[in-house]
Protein backbone atom coordinates (compact mmCIF):
# COMPACT_ATOMS: atom_id res chain seq x y z
CA UNK A 1 0.00 0.00 0.00
CA UNK A 2 1.37 3.87 -0.77
CA UNK A 3 1.85 6.22 1.54
CA UNK A 4 -1.32 8.21 0.63
CA UNK A 5 -3.12 8.50 -2.49
CA UNK A 6 -5.97 10.00 -3.99
CA UNK A 7 -8.73 8.44 -4.69
CA UNK A 8 -11.47 10.47 -5.97
CA UNK A 9 -11.90 14.33 -5.52
CA UNK A 10 -15.22 16.46 -6.41
CA UNK A 11 -17.93 19.35 -5.89
CA UNK A 12 -21.89 18.68 -5.84
CA UNK A 13 -24.56 21.09 -5.31
CA UNK A 14 -27.41 18.73 -3.87
CA UNK A 15 -30.96 18.73 -5.04
CA UNK A 16 -33.57 19.00 -1.76
CA UNK A 17 -33.26 15.43 0.01
CA UNK A 18 -30.26 14.38 -2.32
CA UNK A 19 -29.21 11.18 -0.55
CA UNK A 20 -26.33 8.46 -0.06
CA UNK A 21 -26.39 5.20 1.46
CA UNK A 22 -26.94 3.91 3.47
CA UNK A 23 -23.48 2.07 2.60
CA UNK A 24 -19.78 1.84 3.14
CA UNK A 25 -17.02 3.26 1.02
CA UNK A 26 -14.07 1.53 1.31
CA UNK A 27 -11.92 4.42 1.61
CA UNK A 28 -11.49 7.53 3.70
CA UNK A 29 -13.84 10.43 2.12
CA UNK A 30 -13.60 14.27 3.53
CA UNK A 31 -16.78 16.17 2.76
CA UNK A 32 -16.99 19.89 3.19
CA UNK A 33 -19.99 22.05 3.28
CA UNK A 34 -19.85 24.65 1.10
CA UNK A 35 -23.29 26.15 1.82
CA UNK A 36 -26.74 24.66 2.95
CA UNK A 37 -27.12 22.05 5.44
CA UNK A 38 -27.80 18.41 5.87
CA UNK A 39 -27.78 15.11 7.86
CA UNK A 40 -24.62 12.55 8.22
CA UNK A 41 -25.81 9.25 9.69
CA UNK A 42 -23.44 7.04 11.66
CA UNK A 43 -23.13 5.09 14.42
CA UNK A 44 -26.58 4.89 14.93
CA UNK A 45 -26.77 9.09 15.29
CA UNK A 46 -27.82 11.50 12.76
CA UNK A 47 -26.04 14.93 13.28
CA UNK A 48 -27.77 18.17 11.61
CA UNK A 49 -24.33 20.00 9.55
CA UNK A 50 -24.43 23.54 8.07
CA UNK A 51 -21.84 25.35 5.74
CA UNK A 52 -18.59 25.45 7.17
CA UNK A 53 -18.63 21.77 9.03
CA UNK A 54 -16.68 18.89 7.67
CA UNK A 55 -17.58 15.39 8.22
CA UNK A 56 -14.91 12.14 7.34
CA UNK A 57 -16.54 8.50 5.75
CA UNK A 58 -13.87 5.75 7.43
CA UNK A 59 -13.74 2.41 5.32
CA UNK A 60 -16.70 0.18 5.80
CA UNK A 61 -18.49 1.63 8.11
CA UNK A 62 -22.00 2.18 7.32
CA UNK A 63 -23.67 5.85 6.80
CA UNK A 64 -26.21 7.66 4.77
CA UNK A 65 -26.19 11.63 4.60
CA UNK A 66 -28.78 13.99 2.47
CA UNK A 67 -29.13 17.32 1.95
CA UNK A 68 -32.23 19.48 3.75
CA UNK A 69 -35.11 19.62 1.91
CA UNK A 70 -35.33 23.40 2.52
CA UNK A 71 -31.79 24.25 1.94
CA UNK A 72 -29.98 21.42 0.34
CA UNK A 73 -25.98 21.53 0.91
CA UNK A 74 -23.58 22.05 -1.41
CA UNK A 75 -20.03 19.77 -0.72
CA UNK A 76 -16.36 19.58 -1.66
CA UNK A 77 -14.89 15.87 -1.02
CA UNK A 78 -11.56 14.25 -1.57
CA UNK A 79 -11.40 10.70 -1.15
CA UNK A 80 -8.14 8.91 -0.05
CA UNK A 81 -6.50 5.53 0.79
CA UNK A 82 -2.89 4.57 1.94
CA UNK A 83 -0.46 3.51 5.10
CA UNK A 84 0.21 6.93 6.43
CA UNK A 85 -4.15 7.50 6.25
CA UNK A 86 -4.94 6.35 10.07
CA UNK A 87 -1.83 8.00 11.34
CA UNK A 88 -2.44 11.09 10.17
CA UNK A 89 -6.24 10.89 10.98
CA UNK A 90 -5.37 10.29 14.60
CA UNK A 91 -3.64 13.15 14.61
CA UNK A 92 -6.90 15.39 13.46
CA UNK A 93 -9.96 16.26 15.68
CA UNK A 94 -11.51 13.25 13.31
CA UNK A 95 -13.06 9.88 15.56
CA UNK A 96 -15.15 6.93 14.57
CA UNK A 97 -17.48 8.16 17.21
CA UNK A 98 -17.09 11.82 16.70
CA UNK A 99 -16.62 11.88 12.79
CA UNK A 100 -17.00 15.45 11.77
CA UNK A 101 -15.51 18.65 12.89
CA UNK A 102 -17.23 21.68 13.00
CA UNK A 103 -16.55 25.41 12.79
CA UNK A 104 -13.92 25.66 15.57
CA UNK A 105 -12.04 23.32 13.34
CA UNK A 106 -10.14 25.26 10.22
CA UNK A 107 -11.05 28.48 8.40
CA UNK A 108 -13.83 27.42 5.79
CA UNK A 109 -12.52 29.31 3.04
CA UNK A 110 -9.10 27.45 3.91
CA UNK A 111 -10.36 24.04 3.29
CA UNK A 112 -12.55 24.83 0.25
CA UNK A 113 -9.42 26.83 -1.59
CA UNK A 114 -7.25 23.23 -0.45
CA UNK A 115 -9.92 20.79 -1.99
CA UNK A 116 -10.45 22.96 -5.38
CA UNK A 117 -6.71 22.72 -5.61
CA UNK A 118 -6.71 18.94 -5.52
CA UNK A 119 -9.84 19.07 -7.89
CA UNK A 120 -7.47 21.40 -10.09
CA UNK A 121 -4.53 18.89 -10.51
CA UNK A 122 -6.27 15.71 -11.30
CA UNK A 123 -5.89 13.72 -13.82
CA UNK A 124 -4.39 10.24 -14.95
CA UNK A 125 -0.71 10.73 -15.42
CA UNK A 126 1.47 9.64 -12.82
CA UNK A 127 2.36 13.70 -12.17
CA UNK A 128 -1.19 14.70 -11.28
CA UNK A 129 -0.89 11.66 -8.67
CA UNK A 130 1.91 13.44 -6.98
CA UNK A 131 0.21 16.71 -7.63
CA UNK A 132 -2.55 15.84 -5.89
CA UNK A 133 -1.11 13.24 -3.52
CA UNK A 134 0.66 16.68 -2.33
CA UNK A 135 -2.09 18.50 -2.43
CA UNK A 136 -3.82 16.21 0.17
CA UNK A 137 -0.73 16.22 2.60
CA UNK A 138 -1.55 19.79 2.57
CA UNK A 139 -5.30 19.16 3.42
CA UNK A 140 -4.60 16.88 6.06
CA UNK A 141 -1.58 18.91 7.83
CA UNK A 142 -4.36 21.86 8.30
CA UNK A 143 -7.12 19.76 10.13
CA UNK A 144 -3.83 18.94 11.96
CA UNK A 145 -2.20 21.79 12.68
CA UNK A 146 -6.10 23.17 13.85
CA UNK A 147 -6.60 19.85 16.12
CA UNK A 148 -7.19 20.35 20.08
CA UNK A 149 -4.05 19.75 21.00
CA UNK A 150 -0.40 18.81 19.26
CA UNK A 151 -0.17 16.38 22.29
CA UNK A 152 -2.22 14.28 20.70
CA UNK A 153 0.34 13.81 17.96
CA UNK A 154 3.40 13.65 19.90
CA UNK A 155 1.91 10.66 21.92
CA UNK A 156 0.58 8.40 18.57
CA UNK A 157 4.40 9.27 17.18
CA UNK A 158 5.53 7.93 21.05
CA UNK A 159 3.51 4.54 20.34
CA UNK A 160 4.28 3.68 16.67
CA UNK A 161 7.82 4.30 18.35
CA UNK A 162 7.83 1.81 21.34
CA UNK A 163 5.98 -0.64 18.84
CA UNK A 164 8.89 -0.44 16.54
CA UNK A 165 11.11 -0.93 19.63
CA UNK A 166 10.16 -3.93 20.60
CA UNK A 167 10.06 -5.74 16.60
CA UNK A 168 13.42 -4.63 16.87
CA UNK A 169 14.60 -5.90 20.20
CA UNK A 170 13.01 -9.23 18.94
CA UNK A 171 14.15 -9.49 15.78
CA UNK A 172 17.26 -7.85 14.90
CA UNK A 173 19.39 -11.13 14.87
CA UNK A 174 17.78 -11.38 11.68
CA UNK A 175 18.55 -9.12 8.74
CA UNK A 176 15.42 -7.27 8.97
CA UNK A 177 15.07 -4.39 6.91
CA UNK A 178 13.22 -1.09 8.00
CA UNK A 179 10.35 -1.59 5.58
CA UNK A 180 9.69 -4.37 7.42
CA UNK A 181 9.58 -2.46 10.79
CA UNK A 182 7.07 -0.31 9.49
CA UNK A 183 4.73 -2.57 8.36
CA UNK A 184 5.09 -4.19 11.77
CA UNK A 185 3.79 -0.82 12.93
CA UNK A 186 1.14 -0.32 10.25
CA UNK A 187 2.60 2.73 9.07
CA UNK A 188 4.74 3.80 6.17
CA UNK A 189 8.28 4.04 6.16
CA UNK A 190 8.63 7.98 5.74
CA UNK A 191 6.24 8.40 8.77
CA UNK A 192 8.04 5.85 11.31
CA UNK A 193 11.09 7.99 10.27
CA UNK A 194 9.34 11.22 10.81
CA UNK A 195 7.93 9.17 14.52
CA UNK A 196 11.86 8.27 15.36
CA UNK A 197 12.88 11.53 14.56
CA UNK A 198 10.92 13.54 16.86
CA UNK A 199 11.11 10.84 19.73
CA UNK A 200 14.67 9.65 19.98
CA UNK A 201 16.60 12.84 17.05
CA UNK A 202 17.93 9.57 15.26
CA UNK A 203 16.57 7.67 11.91
CA UNK A 204 14.97 3.67 12.75
CA UNK A 205 18.03 2.66 10.76
CA UNK A 206 20.38 4.46 12.89
CA UNK A 207 18.30 2.94 15.97
CA UNK A 208 18.26 -0.84 14.66
CA UNK A 209 22.12 -0.58 13.93
CA UNK A 210 22.98 1.21 17.06
CA UNK A 211 20.56 -1.50 18.96
CA UNK A 212 22.77 -4.17 17.26
CA UNK A 213 25.90 -2.74 17.97
CA UNK A 214 24.67 -2.46 21.89
CA UNK A 215 24.11 -6.13 21.69
CA UNK A 216 27.36 -7.09 20.22
CA UNK A 217 29.35 -5.10 22.63
CA UNK A 218 27.27 -7.75 25.29
CA UNK A 219 28.39 -11.03 23.66
CA UNK A 220 32.51 -10.01 23.10
CA UNK A 221 32.17 -9.26 27.15
CA UNK A 222 29.92 -12.25 27.95
CA UNK A 223 30.95 -14.53 25.90
CA UNK A 224 34.42 -16.25 23.52
CA UNK A 225 32.29 -16.22 20.46
CA UNK A 226 34.24 -15.39 17.35
CA UNK A 227 33.48 -11.56 16.06
CA UNK A 228 32.06 -13.71 13.13
CA UNK A 229 29.88 -15.12 15.29
CA UNK A 230 28.63 -12.13 16.90
CA UNK A 231 28.61 -10.65 13.88
CA UNK A 232 25.78 -13.19 12.35
CA UNK A 233 23.85 -13.35 15.72
CA UNK A 234 23.28 -9.60 16.08
CA UNK A 235 21.88 -9.20 12.57
CA UNK A 236 24.86 -8.56 10.29
CA UNK A 237 25.12 -10.87 7.18
CA UNK A 238 28.76 -9.21 6.54
CA UNK A 239 31.89 -9.51 9.12
CA UNK A 240 33.63 -6.22 7.36
CA UNK A 241 30.42 -4.72 7.45
CA UNK A 242 30.22 -5.51 10.98
CA UNK A 243 33.45 -4.63 11.83
CA UNK A 244 33.46 -1.18 10.58
CA UNK A 245 29.79 -0.13 11.72
CA UNK A 246 30.69 -0.79 14.97
CA UNK A 247 34.23 0.91 14.33
CA UNK A 248 32.51 3.66 13.26
CA UNK A 249 30.44 4.06 16.53
CA UNK A 250 32.97 2.71 19.46
CA UNK A 251 36.03 4.05 17.97
CA UNK A 252 37.57 0.72 17.50
CA UNK A 253 37.49 -2.97 16.41
CA UNK A 254 35.32 -5.59 18.43
CA UNK A 255 38.54 -7.60 18.92
CA UNK A 256 40.20 -4.27 20.44
CA UNK A 257 36.96 -3.57 22.38
CA UNK A 258 37.28 -6.89 23.21
CA UNK A 259 40.56 -7.10 24.68
CA UNK A 260 40.32 -3.87 26.28
CA UNK A 261 37.47 -4.73 28.23
CA UNK A 262 39.48 -7.97 29.51
CA UNK A 263 42.25 -6.32 30.26
CA UNK A 264 40.03 -3.59 32.22
CA UNK A 265 38.86 -6.81 34.15
CA UNK A 266 42.48 -8.22 34.96
CA UNK A 267 42.74 -4.50 36.62
CA UNK A 268 40.34 -5.33 39.04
Amino acid sequence: MTSLSVYNVGHQKCEPGYQWGPGVRNHYCIHHIISGSGYYSVNGKTHHLFAGDTFILYPDIEVKYYADMQEPWEYAWVGFMGADAPSILHSTDFTKDHPFIQKAGPPRGLLQKQLALIYEVKGNSYEAAVAMTGALYTLLATFMQYAASSEQVKDIQFLYVQKAKSYISTGYSYPITIEEVAAYVGISRSHLYRAFRACLQQSPKEYLSDFRIRQACRLLKETTLSVAAIAYSVGFESNLYFSKAFKKQKGQSPSKYRENYLMTLLKH
